[in-house]
């Protein structure tokens, strides 16, 4: 018998054929029995379908922390370079003492203190040879002074010029100074071998 043959008999399909006539069978009686019914109303039956939304993490609105400060390193420690200082060995020397009899030679001639220069004298109601009469002065008169008093030293030379007028005391003050400086420069007195101070009291009194 060849291959056709053998395809071609009975015996050799008929498994197949009867599991498919079992198959319609089963089909057949699910329809009649309304199994198949009840498969499509459990298909048909609608679908709940929940939406689930992702729960977004709040972040709250917070600055970022500032970047840590960076401290600055240190320099590098740099050994100093080694020095070798030679110090100089100092030899101490003997210290040697002699004696001498000789007198130490004379120091220098005692220096003469300079003495103190003495004041002249003050002479007081001393005449002048020649004298220059005191004005009374107009700025007094504008200010509405008739009278005032001037103490003043005048400087005699032995030539008996006058070298200089201070003014000691004046009431009021500063009014009749100018004037008595230039009346007393212009006194003379006369010649003495050493000069002295003359102190004159100026009264000045206006009169109509």
């Amino acid at each position: 018998m060849d291959y056709a043959d053998q395809q071609r008999s009975w015996g050799k399909h008929a498994p197949s054929i009867i599991f498919v006539i079992i198959l319609h069978i089963l089909v057949g009686y699910a329809l009649v029995s309304g199994l198949a019914r009840k498969v499509v109303d459990v298909i048909k039956q609608p679908l709940e379908t929940k939406i689930i939304e992702e729960v977004k993490k709040v972040i709250p609105d917070t600055p970022p922390p500032p970047p840590p400060k960076l401290a600055t390193p240190p320099p590098p420690f740099i050994p100093p370079p080694e020095v070798n200082i030679v110090v100089p060995i100092q030899q101490t020397q003997a210290a040697i003492t002699t004696t001498t009899t000789e007198r130490p030679p004379p120091g220098p001639p005692p220096v003469a203190q300079p003495q103190p220069t003495t004041q002249p004298a003050v002479r007081r109601n001393f005449s002048p040879v020649s004298r220059v009469q005191v004005i009374f002065p107009r700025d007094a008169i504008k200010k509405g002074i008739d009278s005032g008093t001037v103490v003043a030293h005048a400087y005699v030379q032995p030539d008996g010029t006058v070298r200089e007028v201070r003014i000691v005391s004046a009431q009021p003050s500063r009014v009749f100074d100018r004037e008595v400086i230039r009346a007393l420069s212009q006194w003379r007195f006369a010649p003495e071998p050493v000069g002295f101070i003359a102190e004159f009291e100026l009264n000045f009194k206006l009169t109509d």
